[in-house]
């Protein structure tokens, strides 16, 4: 005899651009394959990223229900966007993109002004605002090496 489990939430972790949540891929059959109605999250989460940027990269946790009622949070912006934007990196392939060899290629430069902003942004979301700002930025720092950006003083 099969045991019944207990119905858990699920949680869907997407990258949407800010304003720009439509029902197509790959908010669609993320939400849809749990239940979820991907117009009424789009219309929510444009409503909630319309006072920023259009188009920066906005992490959100969306937590479905058993009952297929759902809620999410957003997140501040991706480190690695925040850095290449700092950087002023040029688009490729209609995609701004760090560098194919981190270790051998730069695609840019950051000072170390420009870290610690991130490192505030960042530390303003709530699960790392128990962190220190000196950890944050040695994690903006090793972000940005990771994706070929120099950090100059």
């Amino acid at each position: 005899m099969a045991r019944k489990t207990l119905a858990t939430d699920q949680v869907v972790k997407l990258i949407v651009g800010a304003g720009q949540a439509s029902p197509a891929p790959p908010v669609g059959p993320a939400l849809g394959s749990k239940g979820v109605k991907s117009i009424d999250f789009c219309k929510e989460f444009n409503a909630r990223t319309a006072h920023m940027t259009p188009g920066v990269p906005i992490p959100a946790r969306v937590t479905v229900r058993p009952d297929r009622s759902f809620h999410f949070e957003l997140r501040t912006p991706t480190t690695s966007y925040l850095l290449l934007q700092a950087a002023g990196v040029k688009e490729r392939k209609n995609k701004v993109r760090g560098a194919m060899n981190p270790g051998k290629e730069s695609v840019g430069e950051v000072s170390l002004k420009h870290v610690y902003d991130i490192a505030k942004i960042k530390q303003s979301e709530l699960r790392l605002s128990g962190l220190s700002l000196q950890g944050l930025c040695k994690s903006v720092i090793g972000q940005a090496q990771s994706i070929g950006i120099t950090i100059v003083p």
